[in-house]
């Protein structure tokens, strides 16, 4: 090896990060030869740590003789450092996408800055105020890069990081990467609101509509020349390395697209012109495809943009729209539409178009909204879930986790949906082998993985699974369950296999049981009865299920229809109808529920009825589960139906306790005040018990916003509930075995029965009301029988409190318990109506306080001012945030060891609590953070007491920085009370928060 190449190779594989401990001289040779590697025809690529290096040497600040820091000087030595570093940024060919991978926020913007300037662009002057196409080409170039680059450091800084994970600590390192990371930021923050002119650039320059030549080593040099010797070659059009205006309007075009995408998020109008940008890209790289030699852009990432920009864009009428999956699954999550959701995950199941990836990201979506207390999306979790388990088997992927969780708890309604994916994932006519026996093993596993042997038989018995697997292979499984089955004795006599059993009459109507069992098909359930009955005449088949339950007073008149099909046929239907609503399968459950009207039309009045007023029910539930929940009225059909069913006066109709009480809910939820108070008949508010405390709250809530002595009807709601927790000293348990709202009553003085009460308050009160005012009255009436006894410690605030009585003749006839019990019920029910009401938060907050529970009530109390005052940025009103409150809070502070914040919370009194203050600032067992709080302290008071105390204890630290906490100039006595005011608002929210954020 020469030498000349001996050292071009240590200049280019050895190089130090810092130039060497050696001469001046020595170093400039070194950069010599760089040069010298750089002009070479296909060098290697260069170190882009070179520039970093280059650059990192000419910003180094100076020490003068004073030992001052001065900085960087403009000599020769920084100058030839600088060009350097731009000599190997154009050896790169000022890719960005190299570039961006290898240097810093910080360095690049130095690179491209000191590009800027050796372009001759005038420091200071806006970019968007130059007219680009009047300047020279590499100028023009030179502020094109340089807003690219902004643009794209935007957009890259919108992304998730991973976080790296940190070495051993060492000081110096730390240090570095704070200083570097608070330059980022700054960086970030100018280039963010400099982005709306970077933008107006770019969109200049896809008019120019020009070639454009960026510098390269030659053009460099020329520039570093002194000025006499320059030609006049750089300012010409053919200087540099030339950039065809095709390349210019693509890459622009790109990088234009990904800001507006970014945009989008904030403004969606902006994914049109998103959209615009990146399809002119993607129709400049189909055009031009290999010419484009300068324009870095990633096809796959182009692809994507595209995509989703369609997805976003496209309209209800778009017809493109039917075509793509991804635009169809975004208006099912945009709209609540997750039935159609479901539905196209399972047609992908077969045509397997969208990527494993959006699959998850759809259900991660899912699980989020989930989380948010929406519990009606648990079912579509687990169906979309059960679509990607299902893709996932037929792709020879791992079955995922949340699958597993999901599945815990198995039922039959899951076995079945499951059943039906796998049966529309799979074409057995041509399906290969290798798809088949993966569907198969799973149905194996699955049915190995259930101890439910009833579930077990659902799987075993599906069509797709005797399909799939051979006889010897369902021999095999059986055994397999027979061994792990505790039920099973073993024994030495051989045992005649299933497979080996002739059928017979016994095994066929076991087989129309099950689908008996299984149906929700009116017409099929009358066609497996007919058959069934043609078999045998002895078998009573409205018994095959313990499932199956008809309420008793339902029961009796069904079981006395003498025709044995009949009978089965509307005991069945019924009892199928009943389930289907409670679990909110409304569609079947109307189904079922009509095949039975029109069958006891036929032949029996009353039936018919009962059936109507089934329906009935059903129709309310329906409207509250759907349009109920957005707050749309429900229809007036509807609500004649329901008073219909209240003044109902047919003799001899089983009714449904049920109905009545779901009636009044549906009226009072809906604000039928007016129909309540003066329209409903009397005779049925004398004969009807429900209706009778419907009305008295109707009429109560009408009269809250009137004047306070219009009083009568809510003391007329008092005395009723007060005679309904009025007991003697025996206790009723319910079926639950907890003490019951109403334990025993002697008393004849209440409207009703003891059981309808319980069932009314229990239920109605509970479980059906969604009225917020409604809630408020009742919440308030409780709050206040539950205060009526208790001290004035344990007294529990709520909204209307004052409306009711202040006192009861016969303390001792309330059973307090269960009250108590009814508020905590009641409060915990309210909060899942809304869980921002400060009122009802405020209510949950008391109730911990009275059971010792400080942590919790200041959960609660600090939730309450946070949802009333936008997370403390606004004041809290002063009816939310009581001197009654923040002396709840100072007790639970306290309690809890927490002093310092006593102290603090001692200034929110109307009159500051000094003795309280100084007191708790003397506990020096303090489980807060202690002098880290004095910032949030602004009684001048106070603080002056912190230094004297610090001073005395000799906590010479801790006095320092109660000192500066005093000498802040905004705590000034002198100061108009606007400045202290503000002061003072400043420093509770700031405690606030951090108090928040410490309890939640």
């Amino acid at each position: 090896m020469s030498a000349e190449a001996a050292d071009r190779e240590a200049a280019t594989s050895s190089r130090p990060c810092t130039p060497p401990q050696t001469s001046w001289f020595e170093f400039l040779l070194e950069e010599a030869l760089l040069e010298q590697h750089l002009r070479k025809p296909s060098p290697d690529p260069p170190p882009v740590q070179l520039i970093v290096q280059f650059l990192e040497q000419a910003s180094k600040p100076s020490v003068n003789e004073q030992n001052q820091v001065q900085p960087p000087p403009d000599n020769k030595r920084n100058r030839i450092l600088k060009l350097l570093a731009l000599k190997v940024a154009a050896h790169l060919k000022w890719d960005l996408d190299v570039l961006e991978k290898s240097l810093s926020v910080p360095v690049l913007n130095m690179l491209l800055n000191e590009l800027l300037c050796i372009s001759k662009v005038p420091p200071g002057t806006k970019h968007v105020d130059v007219d680009l196409a009047s300047l020279p080409p590499t100028t023009a170039m030179a502020i094109l890069l340089y807003n690219r680059w902004a643009i794209r450091t935007i957009v890259q800084s919108s992304f998730p990081v991973k976080q790296v994970k940190p070495g051993p600590p060492q000081l110096n390192v730390m240090n570095q990467m704070q200083q570097e990371k608070e330059l980022t930021e700054n960086i970030l923050k100018v280039l963010k609101e400099q982005a709306a002119d970077s933008i107006l650039v770019l969109e200049g320059a896809l008019k120019l509509n020009k070639d454009l030549y960026v510098h390269t080593i030659r053009t460099l040099d020329l520039l570093a020349m002194e000025p006499g010797m320059v030609n006049g070659e750089t300012e010409s059009s053919t200087a540099g390395l030339k950039i065809s205006a095709e390349e210019i309007e693509c890459q622009v075009c790109y990088d234009l697209g990904a800001i507006y995408f970014q945009q989008g998020s904030t403004n969606p109008a902006v994914h049109e012109n998103a959209k615009e940008k990146f399809f002119r890209t993607k129709e400049l790289i189909t055009k031009n495809g290999s010419s484009l030699l300068h324009c870095s852009i990633d096809e796959k990432r182009l692809a994507g943009y595209c995509q989703a920009c369609e997805v976003l864009t496209s309209s209800s009428d778009d017809s493109s729209q039917q075509t793509s999956p991804y635009s169809q699954i975004h208006n099912c999550m945009k709209s609540g539409n997750y039935q159609d959701l479901v539905k196209i995950f399972l047609e992908d199941n077969l045509a397997l178009s969208l990527p494993v990836q959006f699959r998850q990201s759809v259900l991660r979506e899912l699980f989020q909204k989930a989380q948010q207390g929406n519990d009606a999306l648990d079912e579509i979790c687990f169906k979309v879930c059960a679509c990607n388990t299902v893709c996932d088997v037929m792709q020879g992927r791992t079955i995922d986790i949340h699958f597993c969780q999901l599945f815990l708890k198995p039922s039959k309604e899951k076995i079945d949906f499951l059943l039906e994916v796998c049966s529309k994932s799979i074409n057995l006519e041509n399906a290969s082998e290798s798809l088949k026996r993966k569907m198969a093993s799973f149905l194996k596993n699955l049915c190995l993985g259930l101890e439910d042997l009833q579930l077990v038989f659902m799987i075993s018995s599906h069509e797709l699974f005797i399909k799939l697997l051979k006889d010897d292979e369902r021999k095999l499984l059986i055994d397999q369950m027979r061994k792990r089955s505790p039920r099973i004795s073993l024994c030495t006599k051989p045992v005649t296999s299933f497979y080996d059993i002739p059928a017979s009459a016994s095994v066929n109507i076991g087989q129309l049981e099950h689908q008996l069992i299984l149906s929700v098909d009116p017409w099929r359930i009358r066609q497996i009865l007919i058959e069934l009955h043609g078999m045998t005449s002895e078998r009573q088949f409205w018994t095959i299920s313990n499932k199956w339950e008809v309420p008793n007073v339902y029961g009796n008149v069904i079981l006395g229809i003498k025709d044995n099909l009949t009978r089965d046929l509307v005991y069945i239907l019924m009892a199928k109808g009943l389930h289907c609503s409670a679990i909110k399968d409304f569609v079947h459950a109307k189904q079922l529920f009509a095949a039975c009207l029109e069958l006891v039309t036929e032949f029996s009045p009353k039936l018919r009825q009962v059936m109507l007023n089934e329906m009935l029910l059903l129709d309310i539930y329906t409207h509250e589960a759907g349009a109920g929940v957005s707050g749309e009225r429900p229809p007036s059909d509807l609500i004649s139906r329901v008073r219909g069913y209240l003044e109902m006066r047919v003799p001899d109709i089983p009714l449904r306790q049920v109905i009545a009480e779901e009636c009044v809910a549906f009226l009072l939820n809906w604000r039928e005040n007016e129909y309540l108070t003066m329209q409903v008949p009397l005779p049925l508010v004398q004969t009807n018990p429900y209706v009778k405390l419907g009305q008295l709250l109707a009429a109560t809530c009408k009269e809250l916003p009137g004047p306070k002595e219009s009083r009568r009807t809510a003391k007329d709601l008092w005395e009723v509930v007060v005679q309904i927790c009025s007991v003697s000293n025996q206790h009723k348990r319910g079926n639950d075995g907890r003490v019951s709202l109403i334990k025993h009553r002697e008393s004849t003085l209440g409207i009703m029965y003891s059981n309808v009460l319980h069932y009314f308050v229990k239920l109605i009160l509970f479980s059906l009301l969604q009225e917020p005012l409604v809630l408020t009255t009742i919440l308030s009436l409780f709050v206040k029988l539950h205060n009526v006894r208790e001290d004035i410690v344990n007294d529990i605030a709520a909204e209307h409190i004052a409306i009711w009585p202040s006192s009861i003749p016969n303390l001792q006839s309330v059973d307090f318990e269960a009250v108590a019990v009814t508020v905590k019920e009641l409060v915990s029910y309210a909060l899942t109506i809304n869980s921002n009401n400060h009122f009802w938060l405020i209510i949950q907050a008391d109730i911990y306080f009275a059971t010792n529970q400080y942590s919790a009530a200041l959960h609660y109390y600090l939730q309450a001012g946070a949802v009333c005052s936008d997370f403390f940025n606004k004041m809290v009103p002063p009816d939310v945030y009581t001197d009654q409150v923040i002396k709840r809070m100072i007790k639970c502070c306290s309690l809890l060891n927490c002093h310092t914040q006593v102290a603090i919370l001692c200034q929110f009194l109307r009159e500051v609590d000094y003795k309280t203050a100084f007191k708790a600032l003397q506990e020096q067992n303090s489980h807060d953070a202690m002098d880290s709080y004095y910032d949030y302290i602004w009684d001048v008071t106070i603080l002056e007491y912190l230094t004297y105390l610090h001073h005395k204890r000799g906590e010479t630290d801790k006095r320092q920085i109660a000192i500066k906490a005093i000498g802040q100039t905004e705590l000034n006595a002198s100061n108009p009370e606007e400045v202290l005011q503000l002061a003072a608002q400043r420093r509770k929210k700031k405690f606030l928060q951090a108090m928040a954020k410490l309890y939640f």
